[in-house]
This record gives C-alpha cells, structure tokens and sequence, in this order.
C-alpha cells in the first residue's frame, strides 16, 4: 500500500500520480488534500509519515509547492526517510543508497509527467544494502539518541 498525500502548492502531481496508480492497480490511501484550496502541509505529511511508521503504508508520496517542506516535516517522524527529488537520478539513488521510504515533490518544480515517472522509478527501485544498510543504522541511532 502505498500512502500519498499533499498541500494546495502539489495537488497537481497528486492528481497525476493517483491517475498512474489507478491505471496500473497500484493500491494507495490517499490522506489529502482534495482541493485547491490553501492548507498548510504539516497536516498532510504527518498522516503520509504516521501511516508507514505504524505499518499501514510500506513507502509514500508527498508533493508541495517544492517538496522542502513536506520533507521537513515528514523527517521528524522516527523511521521516516523523506527525500526531495527532482530528476530521475534522485529518485533512483534515494532508494538504492538511502532506503528512503517517502519521495517528496514540488508542483512549482517539476510538472506532472515528470512526477509520474519519478513515481514509478522511486516504487521500483530496491534498496541495495551492503555499505549503505550501516548508514541506515547510524541514522536509526541519532534517532535513539534523540
């Protein structure tokens, strides 16, 4: 299952990437927003963050007017790696090297198309352990140490 969810600034990549998902049968929640109106993205990255840190959703989307915020704002939860990716080699690195589990995107950076397809490589991609999986466990004792 795959948690999605956004601010006024990303409903149009939100838009485009539940489209994708339901043209392919991808399972998602969406946890909003529903419209343009102006809401503020803490709300919404914290439900997304919440909904993998208790194992309801295994990774996430968030979309922004530039995916900085949304990405603050998920990182403060325990377990969350949220990552702001703009190109094709962002999305893929996040997640061999850094296991992150939320791609964050900004409607005001990148268009729709482009979402979609960083979308499908962040969903593809695995994790490659190794080197990486001791970085992984240093973040996970700042987190304890905190």
């Amino acid at each position: 299952m795959i948690a999605i969810g956004c601010d006024h600034g990303g409903l149009n990549l939100k838009t485009a990437i539940i489209s994708y998902f339901e043209k392919k049968g991808i399972k998602y929640i969406d946890f909003g927003t529903y419209t343009a109106d102006s809401v503020d993205y803490p709300t919404f990255a914290y439900r997304v963050a919440k909904s993998i840190q208790n194992g309801e959703c295994e990774r996430g989307i968030l979309c922004c007017g530039t995916g900085i915020g949304i990405s603050i704002t998920a990182n403060k939860i325990r377990g969350i790696r949220a990552a702001v990716c703009t190109n094709e080699f962002m999305a893929e690195m996040t997640r061999r090297h850094n296991d992150a589990n939320i791609l964050c995107m900004g409607g005001r950076v990148i268009d729709e198309k482009t979402a979609v397809k960083l979308t499908k490589i962040f969903l593809s991609t695995e994790f490659e352990g190794g080197r990486h999986s001791k970085r992984i466990n240093m973040i996970e004792e700042i987190e304890d140490k905190e």
